[in-house]
């Protein structure tokens, strides 16, 4: 059975109260030693005097009244006994009618003189003081517990927040700042450096966005005086041939232009209400290549024509380009759930790279799946964020790259 996840607040809470009764009872277990030591070698001595008086009186057959002293006691301890008849000196704590003592014990003569004084006070001293030390730890565990659980939430919540803002940078929000955000309770060296790779990633990227518009605009102006020049060229093959290379070059710039808008995320959809089956069935006509389409269930959806076009011509043609036929575009509208397209062919399929990191520019993935610029797919992934349609690259179980295009549940208009 699974444990159930503790916060990181509470982690650094606990910690903080174990830490804190742990310290709290070294010192405890430290001051008891310390206070016993000192209290009980008081009586510990008195006894002891007591005691060395008793002997020098019973030596010389002088009375010891006063004294509390006893020859030969049965109360005296057996320990404390055997250590006297042995010859040494010695105490103990033990009782003496029903009162808790110190017994001090000497040998005197063939007798055992044992001398007692009262040790009751001490015991409830040494009572009384367990009591305030262990109050005073719980109290001080308590307080520091508290104020490691306020510090603690102010840990997580700045930690929370931080993550919060690198997800949103993951997700391609490049503004989003930890210093923005509403949750912020101060600076942090970890909120400052992912504030500077964001700020840093960002002009990074709006300076790629900025190179690669920048030369598709430079290119376009060119290219489309070099497309009409050709056209006065002799008719004969290599007409076709540099007509075919500047066609090629022209869609390419046209593919950059198109991505830096989509990388500058200004683009906005113009929705609207369209029954998907005709709508795709239309974009896969416009390919002019050999595609099956099957309509399993039909829906109206409201999204922008243009974009979706773009999006479902740019899949079709890849499968054409680097699968193997046949081609099979399905929609399917189940009830209850979005409405889904299914672009898939019986090639060699995805590489487990793309699989992994999603199309890359200008890599066409595997060489056995054919060749060209590696565009198509970026934009028909840019194209997807821009009308909220979740696209996934997968692989048929049978075999051939299938790519599923999950249409955003909106309230559909009459087409």
């Amino acid at each position: 059975m699974r444990r159930p996840a503790v916060s990181l607040r509470w982690k650094i809470a606990l910690t903080v109260m174990a830490v804190s009764c742990a310290v709290a009872a070294v010192l405890g277990v430290l001051v008891h030693n310390a206070v016993a030591h000192q209290t009980v070698g008081q009586v510990r001595k008195e006894t002891s005097e007591h005691l060395g008086t008793a002997l020098d009186l019973f030596e010389y057959g002088t009375s010891r009244e006063g004294l509390n002293s006893l020859l030969d006691p049965p109360q005296l301890p057996a320990e404390l006994r055997r250590l006297a008849r042995s010859g040494e000196r010695g105490t103990m704590v033990g009782t003496y009618r029903g009162r808790l003592v110190m017994w001090a014990a000497a040998p005197a003569a063939d007798h055992v003189m044992a001398v007692w004084s009262p040790y009751g006070n001490t015991h409830r001293s040494l009572d009384k003081l367990d009591t305030a030390i262990l109050g005073s730890a719980v109290l001080a565990a308590a307080a520091v517990a508290l104020a490691g659980l306020f510090l603690a939430q102010r840990i997580s919540r700045r930690l929370a927040t931080t993550a919060a803002v690198a997800r949103r940078i993951t997700a391609g929000d490049l503004d989003a700042r930890v210093g923005n955000g509403a949750d912020q309770t101060g600076g942090g060296a970890v909120a400052a450096a992912l504030d500077s790779v964001a700020g840093s990633l960002q002009s990074r990227l709006q300076a790629e966005q900025r190179f690669t518009a920048d030369v598709a605009h430079e290119l376009r102006t060119p290219l489309t005086g070099i497309l009409a020049s050709a056209e006065l060229l002799p008719e004969g093959r290599p007409k076709e041939m540099i007509n075919d290379r500047l066609r090629a070059l022209h869609r390419l710039t046209e593919d950059l232009l198109e991505i830096s808008r989509l990388d500058s995320g200004t683009e906005r959809a113009d929705l609207d209400a369209y029954d998907l089956g005709m709508l795709v069935e239309g974009s896969v006509r416009t390919t002019g290549l050999d595609t099956v389409v099957r309509i399993a269930a039909d829906r109206v959806v409201e999204t922008d024509r243009r974009r979706l076009d773009r999006i479902l011509a740019n899949l079709v043609i890849n499968a054409h380009r680097h699968g193997r036929p046949p081609v099979l575009v399905t929609v399917d509208a189940p009830s209850g759930g979005p409405a889904i397209i299914e672009v898939r062919d019986h090639g060699p399929g995805y590489s487990a790279d793309l699989l992994h990191h999603g199309p890359q520019r200008f890599r066409t993935d595997a060489p056995g799946r054919g060749k060209g610029h590696g565009l198509g797919l970026t934009i028909a992934v840019g194209q997807a964020a821009v009308l909220g349609i979740d696209l996934r690259f997968t692989n048929a179980p049978d075999g051939g790259a299938r790519t599923i295009l999950r249409l955003p549940d909106v309230a559909p208009r009459a087409p």
